[in-house]
């Protein structure tokens, strides 16, 4: 009698069905898939048998009675007839702190070599909806991030959102290695969507080294993926980034770069139909957008945060132009990393003239904010007549501004440039830079 109870049980556990269709049509990154007609959902998982083993993909789309998907890997060894089975729920992962100090792909697996990834105890949805902006906590006080540059001009606060708006090849990714290392939180999530493949083990080694590795996860999808995979590790990214918020947690997110998330979105978008708008990007690029980035900034009153610094690799160096406009206007800040700053020597070549966070002048003490603002007076004036005074049409002496600017603002690029082994302190900093302000209000006496 205790036998067929215990086996009632375990047949009442069991689904009542387990749906599959098979594969009737391949069309470039598109899989259509017909039998799910009732079944199949938006953003469902479908397991696809092939010789070559199991393909995951998930529907992106629903026509006429079959289910569009899109692979997480390429689908060698699909053919038509090929059966797709509807994998039951939606995905998720169950991280714990056994994951820091691993890289994980897009859907949570580990591509370190390191062995399987210990489960945590609670599931958290790869896709989650923001916390109600009625009940979020406000941002936090101004932290450290170790780079001069932007503690003393463009000030990162515990929950902020800030965008690093970089051309190729100009230091973004030496950058965010520092801000990697050196800005104060208990736990960095690192998303390397679409990345070199060659740079992830450098990133990890030389920039991160293995104290920074110890409080990270790295999350990556290099360049060669799938649109779906590089899409879904930014995804993962901010699940992540949630999972150790909601522990009450302060959390890095770093994302390198949200332009390759667009792009990727792009593919799917093109693929399932969407008509091309700006620049080739889909409608869905633009939706999307915000739903990622919403996610990161302050929890609930009594939960961590998410301080996110998401890099937007601009086309052409254009800083207008989709996805940076788009970007720049949901963060709460944006850096911006010239060519014309990087030739000329001075790294991190962040232009602070451009660079704006959203967070001043409220998180600086007053006095510090008058040394900021001296000092952006005297950058400024600099700027508008730096080729005038290199081409030597400039006389001493014309303008007592301009004099001074000439003298002070050099020094200020000095106290500016750093490299990987030099840590900025925020204190130290306003109090050179301020050094250099009274020196100025000295000599004009």
């Amino acid at each position: 009698m205790h036998s067929l109870s215990t086996a009632t049980r375990s047949i009442a556990a069991l689904p009542l069905d387990k749906r599959h269709g098979r594969v009737v049509a391949v069309r470039g990154a598109l899989i259509e898939v017909e039998g799910l007609a009732g079944a199949a959902q938006i953003g469902a998982r479908i397991d696809i048998d092939t010789p070559d083993g199991i393909v995951p993909a998930e529907v992106t789309g629903i026509e006429a009675g079959l289910a569009q998907c899109m692979p997480f890997r390429e689908p060698q060894g699909l053919s038509s007839g090929t059966i797709a089975w509807l994998h039951p729920g939606a995905l998720s992962l169950r991280p714990c702190d056994a994951w820091l100090g691993r890289m994980v792909d897009g859907l949570g697996r580990p591509v370190d070599g390191k062995g399987e990834l210990p489960l945590g105890a609670t599931r958290q949805p790869i896709k989650a909806p923001p916390p109600l902006a009625a009940t979020r906590a406000r941002v936090g006080a101004r932290i450290e991030t170790g780079v001069r540059a932007l503690d003393l001009f463009v000030p990162l606060c515990t929950g902020q959102r800030l965008g690093l708006f970089a051309g190729s090849g100009v230091g973004k990714s030496v950058l965010l290695s520092m801000l990697a290392r050196w800005t104060e939180c208990d736990v960095a999530i690192i998303g390397l969507i679409g990345e070199r493949g060659r740079e992830v083990q450098e990133f990890v080694e030389d920039d991160l080294g293995p104290e920074g590795m110890a409080r990270s996860i790295v999350v990556v999808a290099t360049s060669d993926e799938p649109a779906l995979m590089r899409r879904q590790a930014a995804w993962t990214t901010l699940a992540l980034a949630e999972h150790f918020r909601d522990r009450g947690l302060r959390v890095l997110c770093l994302m390198d770069s949200v332009t390759r998330f667009a792009m990727a979105q792009r593919e799917i978008g093109l693929a399932n139909g969407e008509p091309p708008a700006t620049r080739g990007y889909t409608p869905t690029v633009f939706a999307e957008l915000p739903r990622l980035l919403e996610r990161a900034g302050p929890g609930l009153p009594g939960q961590g945060s998410i301080t996110g610094l998401f890099t937007v690799l601009v086309d052409g160096d254009d800083h207008n132009e989709p996805v940076a406009d788009a970007v720049r206007g949901i963060l709460d800040g944006h850096v911006v990393i010239t060519r014309k700053i990087a030739e000329r020597g001075r790294y991190p070549a962040i232009d602070l003239l451009k660079s704006v966070s959203r967070t001043l002048p409220h998180c600086l003490e007053p006095e510090q904010n008058q040394v900021r603002l001296a000092a952006r007076r005297i950058l400024g004036t600099y700027a508008d007549m730096e080729e005038i005074v290199r081409l030597g049409a400039y006389k001493a002496g014309s303008s007592p501004e301009v004099d001074d600017a000439v003298r002070i603002a050099p020094q200020i690029e000095a106290m500016l440039t750093q490299t990987k082994s030099d840590r900025g302190h925020a204190e130290d900093g306003f109090a050179r830079l301020a050094a250099l302000m009274e020196t100025d209000h000295a000599h004009a006496l």
